[in-house]
């Protein structure tokens, strides 16, 4: 297990490499002057060359890359041209509210899909499964923000049930929190809802047609044991790997609707970074999100370790 665990960690760094790499290049090939966008229109060349050598972006692009590799191995993501800060000290001002926006739609699209997809399994071939699995399409077709907008105008507008945008931080309060997320994290937390429950109808699918399940029933059983405590128990790990990976896709992948529903995230500090060419903060928050996408990944691939005992044996 140990020689298991030490090659999934080892095998981090080749991909951290070409992430790194390929976020300063994205970065530096993409056309604009930071220092001419932080001059203004009215600086002239002399100024804008200064502004570079003391920024160092007039260095060939391969040292650039080296020293900022350098910087990153002391923890040092670089400082924010426009905002004056470090940029983890930005990080952690803006990770607080992304977080809690993607763990709120993995918990609304998890109380939604594990029961749905057990149903939907059971019920194979009837207009329940037919329903609930439309229902999945529809969820998958529509865009997050799309669904956002409609919130907004029906939640919010029309029926004034919830804040249709803004951001209170946990310590106003649980309810004063949450009703500013609740929102959005149904936006996000929908199509996440819509794919777990297609992989868990699938993947209780081919558990149900085993012969322990058959013997199970033949013994009088009750149902709801037989469903939860031998079928879904088994069907749990490709389930497993997809609420890791849509965790992931919540936690890097919710610029849009941070930014409809006005949410201070790493979305908008990301949004307003790329208007202002910051690209210390464009740089730092796209490989900050990019580890804990990475991370959480390993961190499946290391439960298959300990759940899934085939794999334990095979790494003895």
């Amino acid at each position: 297990m140990l020689a298991y665990i030490t090659k999934r960690i080892l095998s981090l760094f080749p991909v951290l490499f070409v992430v790194t790499m390929a976020i300063f290049l994205i970065i530096h090939i993409t056309p604009g002057d930071p220092a001419a966008v932080i001059l203004g229109i009215e600086a002239s060349q002399e100024e804008i060359e200064a502004l570079n050598e003391g920024l160092g972006l007039n260095r060939p692009i391969h040292v650039q890359y080296i020293n900022w590799v350098s910087d990153l191995l002391k923890g040092d993501l670089g400082d924010s041209i426009f905002m004056h800060q470090p940029v983890t000290e930005a990080i952690v001002e803006h990770i607080g509210p992304t977080l809690s926006l993607a763990i709120l739609a993995q918990f609304i699209a998890l109380i939604l899909a594990i029961p749905f997809g057990i149903i939907a399994a059971y019920k194979r071939g009837s207009k329940v499964d037919f329903s609930l699995m439309s229902v999945s399409l529809l969820g998958m077709a529509i865009p997050s923000f799309l669904l956002g907008l409609f919130l907004m105008l029906i939640v919010g507008v029309q029926l004034q049930w919830l804040p249709v945008a803004g951001y209170e931080p946990l310590s106003n309060g649980i309810w004063a929190h949450l009703q500013y997320l609740i929102l959005p994290g149904i936006s996000l937390g929908a199509i996440q809802a819509a794919l777990i429950t297609r992989m868990t109808r699938s993947s209780m699918l081919e558990v149900l047609n085993l012969n322990y399940i058959k013997t199970a029933r033949s013994k009088g059983l009750n149902e709801m044991k037989v469903l939860l405590k031998h079928a879904f128990r088994n069907a749990f790990l490709p389930i497993l790997t997809v609420i890791g990976q849509t965790f992931g896709v919540l936690v890097t992948g919710a610029v849009v609707v941070e930014s409809i529903f006005n949410i201070p995230g790493l979305g908008q500090l990301i949004l307003n970074s790329i208007a202002r060419r910051d690209f210390a903060v464009i740089q730092g928050v796209v490989l900050f999100v990019t580890i804990i996408y990475v991370v959480i990944n390993l961190v499946i691939d290391l439960l298959y370790g300990f759940v899934d005992p085939r794999v334990r044996l095979d790494r003895k």
